[in-house]
């Protein structure tokens, strides 16, 4: 409740400047949001530094949607000593009757969480897994690695008929990843500096044991092409009300490594006609699949969860803010998986501040998800019936008759937005089964509604 009550007072400090219209509830002109990420998260620490929107809204006639808006974010996290840097843009009016989606961004991992692959069936075999191996007394983070990643991305959308428009896009990576590059830590009451051991973590493990490839293993480039339909009936972007949002597409690597995945996403917004001050209740459902249908995913693309717009900074792995709240990050690297995501949207107050349009809403939420196609698991079954793995606890740190469990999560969220576009969020959540997975009570702060 402590970081919960910390995380709304950072969010009521929005700055805001150049205030427009004041006789009509209508935004014109320049708005600009501006948020300190000074926030915490269990997988990598306090968080430094700063992000938020830019948005036009020209002469208003456009409002609650922006002419343009542009994100960015800088920021520095704690444990993990990631570095993060976005710039992205976005716009239905750029280009005449087409809407263009691009963003910039790099971020590098010296310590990234590295805990297997297919959910479930990783450590599934630990009391504690979170725990097992990642102690600094040891000086062993088991589940530790490195990796870089610069990405440009483009996409755009075409109209087809009025609420059916075309979609196709690029995306292009450079990824660097291998063992951690630790910049050392003191052990209480000592000045003496140690450095987590290389050799003993899974990353390694997965290489010994032909998991991990020799020709991916230190990264590599992908080059995605992406081509589909999406439906479109939402009244507004940010925070519809009604309608529905649904996406259909095909999402290819074209360098090394070659791949094909379907994606289908259907989200569906339902005004529930209990009229308070505030607004009407939203109940808001997601079903989502994701699968590879040729081809094989290299280990530095698995974690990529393939999105038409960006919603958030990055969206990857099937776990945490993206898909599944109450999971650690990129908690499930697998092939294939499908979930869904409901909550209600309950708005409880708005009001005007600096001359901005502010309202604070709540929304309790569930979600599931189970995995449809595991991620090599062939190399998994052979390392076993090889008799490869004797040097390591191969049935502590994987299980493949897991890979199956249906995984499920529940909790709560506050909203604080402005002019209806700029939301910030903080969500609380508990995964609810398979135990393997539960990381705790996760906090999550961030931008927008998860969908």
């Amino acid at each position: 409740m402590k970081k919960f009550l910390i995380c709304t007072l950072l969010c009521l400090g929005v700055v805001t400047a150049f205030a427009q219209e004041k006789e009509k509830e209508v935004k014109k002109g320049w708005s600009f949001g501006l948020l300190p990420t000074a926030t915490f998260s269990v997988d990598n620490g306090f968080q430094a530094g700063a992000f938020g929107d830019i948005y036009n809204y020209g002469d208003g006639t456009t409002y609650p949607d922006p002419l343009h808006k542009i994100s960015w974010e800088v920021s520095y996290f704690t444990k993990s000593h990631r570095m993060r840097f976005y710039l992205g843009y976005d716009s239905k009016y750029l280009i005449p009757g087409m809407r263009i989606n691009a963003s910039a961004t790099y971020v590098r991992d010296p310590l990234y969480s590295f805990w297997g692959f297919n959910g479930p069936a990783s450590l599934a075999g630990m009391d504690n897994p979170y725990d097992y191996w990642t102690n600094k007394q040891t000086d062993i983070n088991y589940f530790g690695m490195s990796r870089d990643m610069l990405r440009f991305l483009a996409n755009l959308q075409g109209r087809i008929t009025d609420n059916l428009n075309w979609a196709a896009g690029v995306n292009f990576w450079n990824w660097k990843i291998g063992d951690m590059r630790d910049p050392g830590f003191t052990h209480e009451g000592s000045s003496d500096k140690h450095y987590y051991s290389k050799e003993n973590t899974l990353f390694r493990d997965y290489q010994k044991l032909g998991i991990i490839r020799e020709d991916e293993k230190n990264g590599g480039n992908a080059l995605e092409l992406n081509a589909g339909l999406v439906f479109d009936t939402r009244d507004i972007e940010a925070a519809p009300s009604r309608g529905i949002w649904a996406e259909a597409y095909l999402n290819g690597n074209v360098l090394d490594h070659r791949y094909l995945k379907a994606c289908v996403y259907f989200r569906h917004y339902i005004d529930i006609p209990i009229h308070i001050p505030a607004g009407d209740p939203v109940f808001a459902y997601r079903l989502a699949w994701q699968q590879t249908i040729a081809g094989e995913t290299p280990i530095y693309m698995i974690q990529n969860v393939p999105l038409l717009v960006q919603r958030n900074m990055i969206s990857e792995g099937f776990g945490s803010s993206n898909t599944i709240r109450g999971l650690r990050e990129n908690r499930i690297l697998t092939e294939g998986f499908a979930w869904a995501n409901t909550e209600l949207r309950v708005k409880l107050v708005n009001f005007k501040l600096f001359n901005q349009f502010f309202y604070i809403a709540v929304n309790p939420f569930f979600d599931a998800g189970v995995i449809t196609k595991p991620y090599r698991a062939a190399e998994f079954e052979n390392a076993r019936r090889m008799n490869v793995a004797t040097y390591l606890p191969l049935d502590k740190i994987y299980d493949g008759t897991q890979a199956g469990t249906f995984i499920c999560s529940a909790g709560a969220g506050l909203k604080i937005a402005m002019n209806q576009n700029f939301i910030v969020s903080v969500e609380l959540a508990k995964c609810l089964r398979p135990s393997v997975l539960d990381a705790g009570l996760w906090l999550g702060i961030g931008i927008n509604y998860q969908f």
